[in-house]
């Protein structure tokens, strides 16, 4: 595993030498763009179109659209003095929080921390901040920089590792505010409640990871070995549209399937004890 940051916690007055590896990694099928009379791959070019001439990296600059139209322009020597003000390769915590006390909407990416093992006594301090996190039960608020900015995260305990999380800031979180047609004292039919809450009892069960799958990655890869292969490609008929019903009718269907669902789970360890 690359490390793609090498740096130091810091915690009050300790200093705590850290490596950090990207903790997840995107699984996307990615495709090139060719093209389609000698799938030769396209190379794209930064074209003026003022100028209609092609434009090399000397010739372009940072420009922030202050209007339509109108620019500020901004130097590396700006852009420089500003990044001079973020502690660089030092994860400085601030505060210590309940979990809890974060909503989910604000965490972005997660890496993986561990000690430099060639700095001597990293072990033990990365080791004593775990394991005192782990007691109190709480995740430190910090900030790092990270590809020349400097952004809000979270430590926290994940299994043997400390994680870096990079959350957003609250003025990049939109207001729900703005999110156009919420229903707004709508009253509930408190049958359908029932229901729907005895539905969500149905579907209740411990969160298993390994249960979840990307379908359409798994397709879309299926389709490329075939491809490869030689094989005719299928395509799956779309389902028929099914016929709008009653939201209670809707809400019975459904507790009655889950009903059915996990009475064969329930059924299935016995007959394979048979």
């Amino acid at each position: 595993m690359h490390a793609m940051f090498k740096g130091a916690i810091s915690f009050g007055l300790v200093s705590i030498p850290v490596k950090m590896f990207a903790a997840t990694e995107e699984k996307d099928i990615r495709f090139r763009t060719l093209h389609k009379k000698c799938h030769t791959p396209i190379k794209y070019k930064k074209v003026c179109p003022t100028c209609n001439e092609e434009v090399g990296p000397d010739d372009i600059v940072k420009g922030f659209e202050y209007e339509p139209g109108r620019f500020v322009i901004v130097s590396e020597e700006d852009i420089g003095s500003a990044r001079a003000e973020a502690q660089a390769r030092t994860i400085e915590i601030l505060d210590f929080v309940n979990l809890s006390e974060i909503d989910p909407i604000y965490f972005d990416k997660t890496y993986y921390l561990a000690p430099q093992p060639e700095v001597t006594a990293s072990a033990k301090a990365y080791n004593l901040l775990r394991e005192a996190m782990a007691r109190s039960g709480r995740i430190a608020v910090a900030h790092v920089t990270l590809r020349d900015k400097q952004t809000l995260c979270v430590l926290r305990i994940y299994g043997e590792a400390m994680v870096l999380e990079t959350i957003f800031y609250p003025d990049e979180i939109r207001p729900v505010s703005e999110v156009p047609g919420l229903p707004q004292d709508m009253k509930v039919d408190e049958k359908e409640m029932d229901i729907a809450e005895k539905l969500i009892a149905n579907l209740t069960a411990p969160f298993d990871p390994s249960k979840y799958t990307d379908r359409y990655r798994e397709a879309l890869r299926r389709i490329i070995e075939d491809r490869i292969a030689g094989r005719q490609v299928v395509t799956q008929p779309e389902a028929p549209e099914s016929n709008v019903i009653d939201l209670m009718e809707a809400l019975k269907a459904s507790v009655e399937r889950t009903e059915q669902q996990k009475a064969e789970k329930r059924a299935a360890p016995k007959r394979q004890a048979k």
